[in-house]
């Protein structure tokens, strides 16, 4: 047999193989052939897991526990409302003074806690309590001036009642001068009197009669005085509230010189010092009272259900593990930019729509044990349903 004879013998021997392996490779997904004892298929995933039960109930049931978790925490956390934008607010004070003196006392320090009405600087009093001697003479002085024209006013009376009693008497002289001149120039028509005796009764009872217009007179004149009398006492009188009022003003300046705290809190920022100048509403301290709320910036899409009177949880991030108990006081009226210095002015240029924040107050159901000021930050979370 000859080569030729020999290679075609040894194709032909081959060609079967050659065409089982072709037919393989058609099945893999690089085209390659697959190698020897690799001929059959991969089970599918039903078959997978026909053939291990417990795995597939183990994962089937995980699933379920995941979506059971997922639904219970949907359920649980719709009822609240939450916010990170949310800080420790109050009322902070300027304790200012209103007088101008000399500071002689600063007997609280830094971040001192001090009850209300405790003194927190003290101003030179000395011509405070000059100005309040003044005003107390004053008082006095108007006083006695009230009290010696009530004297001369019932001294005036006396003369008064005095008067009248010579207007009386006056008038009985005068009627009885009259009968006896009526008589005398009777007599004289008759040729019984003289005439003498006649002019002498006239004469008596024109005397008679200048006496009681006298009297009458000084009776008006006393009577008068009396109401000149009553007009100084008024103008007394109104001397001495002028007084009063002045004596009420001196009190005050000089209670001033001792500036209080207007209620339980602690003095920080203290820039009296003792020998310093006060001036009228410069600022010698700041003063942070205890009472202390939440001010919650919430988004305006948060607050459909909140109501005030709804319970919080309060957690402030300078006491971590810590959780405090409110109540939601009040919703204000408008957003936090609506009282801005600058409000957004909507109806002019390009208007994009932007969630707004309204501040919501919230305050604390007892007090909170701890140093909390203005500014610090908290989280707020208030339950809605």
């Amino acid at each position: 047999m000859d080569a030729n004879s020999a290679r075609r013998d040894i194709a032909e021997r081959l060609e079967p193989a050659r065409r089982d392996d072709r037919e393989i490779a058609k099945g893999r997904p690089d085209g390659k052939a697959a190698p020897a004892g690799d001929t059959k298929e991969k089970p599918s995933l039903r078959e997978r897991m026909r053939r291990h039960p417990l795995a597939t109930a183990a994962i089937a049931i995980a699933i379920v526990l995941v979506l059971i978790g997922l639904l219970l925490w949907w359920l649980h956390a719709r009822n609240y409302e939450s916010t990170d934008d949310a800080f420790i607010d109050a009322r902070t004070v300027t304790i200012a003074s209103q007088l101008t003196g000399t500071i002689v006392n600063v007997p609280v320090t830094d971040n001192e806690t001090v009850p209300a009405g405790a003194v927190l600087v003290e101003i030179d009093p000395r011509d405070y309590q000059a100005a309040v001697d003044q005003a107390k003479a004053q008082v006095d002085q108007a006083n006695a001036s009230i009290a010696n024209y009530g004297a001369q006013i019932a001294a005036q009376q006396a003369r008064v009642d005095a008067a009248q009693k010579q207007v009386v008497q006056a008038q009985a002289a005068l009627a009885l001068s009259q009968r006896e001149n009526a008589r005398a120039q009777d007599l004289v028509k008759r040729g019984a009197g003289t005439q003498q005796q006649a002019d002498q009764t006239a004469s008596d009872f024109r005397q008679k009669d200048a006496a009681l217009a006298n009297a009458q007179a000084n009776q008006m004149a006393t009577e008068k005085q009396i109401a000149v009398l009553q007009t100084q006492l008024q103008a007394a009188r109104g001397q001495l509230e002028q007084a009063k009022a002045t004596l009420m003003e001196a009190q005050a300046n000089l209670a001033r010189t001792r500036i209080t705290a207007p209620e339980t809190g602690r003095a920080t920022k203290i820039s009296a010092a003792v020998g310093n100048l006060a001036q009228p509403g410069g600022a010698l301290m700041m003063f942070v009272p205890v009472n202390v709320w939440v001010t919650a910036n919430f988004k305006e899409t948060q607050l459909d259900l909140m109501r005030p009177g709804q319970p919080v949880d309060i957690t402030v991030d300078a006491y971590p593990g810590k959780v405090f108990h409110g109540h939601v006081d009040s919703i204000q009226a408008g957003s936090g930019a609506a009282f801005s210095l600058l409000p957004p002015e909507n109806a002019t240029g390009n208007y994009v729509k932007v969630v707004q924040r309204v501040p919501v107050k919230i305050v604390f159901d007892g007090r909170p044990g701890v140093e909390l000021g203005p500014g610090m930050s908290v989280v707020p979370t208030v339950k809605v349903r």
